[in-house]
């Protein structure tokens, strides 16, 4: 890690620098944006649309920002592709074998379908929050936070491409941590200040606080592990490459934290609905009881969700099929298996056995703030509750981030060793 910021420091690497400030930049104008409210919006209804959709947007709603609507929609954009890729509409089915131009293809779409969706969302949630407003004042809104989430998908771009990171990830991360600081203040005051017990909500806060220690600690050990899977050249011996074994490494946890933001996302659409709706509607008391994360049911619905799409979102960015093709062409293949439809069903089984355990570990953290929480002596706040979502999202965005800037630094001192 020391190693690692000598050379970001170095003279030579004065273009990381320049990156690292550009991302730190674009992070910065999020921020400032989340605290400027929507011109003309005086009076606000008070409506919950869930505290996980609060903090992803970096507590826009709250505030009803420029940028209420945060990236969700490209979210809920992604989810409806990657649905539609599996075997239901040819032509995406067709992208998503295209390799390298089918996925840009596909991110295309996300992006004019997000923007899409943005508008729907805008329009609701203009509807919902805003009183005494024309219906001119409702499309004016309406299309500033759409604007909102244009602009954050054009500013997540420019991250990935001149910045270090993926831009939509960093911007989710941003959002959460702006929140975080006012979660913990708020869990102090609810275990220490307003507890009956000083002794007793010490211990409770220091246990809280040491359970999101284990969490980051598990969420690193998980993230970093991989499945070493051999392989072997037919047209080169184990000799001409130094005795060094090659294989394919698998993460144990390949949907990195994607099945977290896409079941949290699916929990946040019922919720955002229901917010619009009459407290004494059905489907609210629907959404109260069932899409709720401190209910049972809820809470069970919440994890499986998360298997699903750890498996789904694992199967899109890892494809058996082409992986095997890719392997023949090259002439490699993997020890004791045949190539062809054998490699692809040995490639499908290794994993599913690594994807289930990758989703066990995934649902354990999201799901351990909620259950510690439900043992508390006092009522804490609703962020506790998507405390191990929340953490999930920042450490598995950061991790990511640091190994594509150990990356870049290694390939550059690697070109200029080489020449």
């Amino acid at each position: 890690m020391f190693r690692n910021l000598k050379l970001i420091f170095s003279k030579k690497n004065k273009d990381i620098r320049k990156r690292i400030g550009f991302t730190l930049l674009c992070l910065f104008i999020f921020i400032v944006g989340t605290t400027i409210p929507v011109p003309g919006v005086t009076t606000l209804k008070d409506i919950d649309f869930g505290e996980l959709a609060n903090a992803i947007t970096g507590g826009s709603i709250q505030r009803f920002s420029i940028f209420a609507l945060g990236v969700m929609p490209y979210i809920s954009a992604t989810i409806i592709t990657g649905l539609l890729q599996m075997d239901i509409i040819p032509y995406f089915t067709e992208l998503r074998d295209s390799g390298a131009a089918g996925r840009q293809k596909i991110n295309q779409i996300n992006r004019f379908l997000g923007i899409g969706i943005a508008f729907l969302e805008g329009f609701g949630m203009s509807f919902a929050l805003v009183q005494d407003a024309t219906a001119m004042d409702y499309i004016r809104i309406t299309i500033i936070l759409t604007a909102g989430t244009a602009f954050l998908l054009w500013l997540g771009d420019r991250i990935t491409q001149k910045g270090i990171g993926n831009g939509i990830s960093l911007i989710i991360m941003a959002g959460i941590l702006a929140t975080i600081p006012a979660s913990f203040i708020d869990t102090f005051k609810a275990l220490v200040i307003d507890n009956s017990s000083l002794f007793l909500g010490i211990i409770e806060y220091i246990l809280f606080i040491l359970v999101y220690v284990i969490i980051i600690v598990a969420v690193v050990f998980v993230q970093e592990s991989e499945r070493r899977i051999p392989i072997q050249y037919s047209n080169q011996t184990t000799s001409s490459y130094g005795s060094k074994q090659n294989y394919i490494p698998f993460k144990l946890n390949s949907a990195n934290v994607m099945p977290v933001i896409f079941a949290s996302v699916i929990f946040t659409v019922p919720t955002f609905i229901a917010g619009l709706m009459n407290s004494e509607n059905g489907f609210v008391t629907f959404v109260n009881k069932y899409v709720n994360y401190t209910t049972p049911t809820g809470f069970v619905v919440y994890i499986v969700l998360i298997f699903a799409f750890s498996f789904f979102y694992t199967f899109i960015q890892v494809n058996p099929k082409e992986l095997s093709k890719n392997l023949a062409r090259q002439g490699g293949y993997i020890p004791g298996v045949r190539p062809g439809k054998e490699t692809i069903n040995y490639i499908k089984t290794v994993l599913g056995r690594i994807t289930l355990v990758g989703a066990l570990f995934i649902a354990v953290i999201a799901g351990l703030p909620i259950v510690v929480s439900s043992f508390m002596s006092t009522n804490l706040p609703t962020s506790v509750s998507i405390g191990g979502t929340s953490i999930l999202i920042i450490v598995g965005v950061a991790l990511e981030t640091t190994r594509q800037l150990e990356s870049s630094l290694i390939n550059r001192n690697y070109g200029r060793r080489s020449r």
